[in-house]
């Protein structure tokens, strides 16, 4: 006799539901961690603080452009690029001078 192949359940709303909150409370964690690594390389003089800094912008200005994916008001997706450009600038700083 050969044992049936597993089956795995379909993924149902409620399992979507806690997928989605299990990647948000994720990202709010990795946040706090994120600030603390740039409060502690401001604190320390390193240069880092500006590329941990610019982590932050981007995951403000993608949280924004899925709003406005969501709610299609277009001060989402303004307030998001101006986000994302503060983002890419001090990316960019941080990866000239170091």
């Amino acid at each position: 006799m050969n044992p049936s192949p597993k089956r795995y359940p379909l993924k149902d709303e409620r399992d979507q539901q806690i997928d989605v909150q299990a990647k948000s409370h994720a990202l709010e964690y990795v946040i706090a961690a994120t600030q603390i690594l740039t409060v502690l390389c401001l604190i320390k003089g390193n240069p880092a603080w500006r590329g941990s800094l610019s982590l932050l912008f981007f995951g403000i200005a993608f949280m924004l452009f899925y709003k406005y994916q969501q709610y299609t008001a277009k001060p989402y997706r303004q307030v998001g690029i101006v986000f994302l450009a503060i983002g890419v600038a001090l990316l960019v700083w941080f990866a000239v001078a170091g």
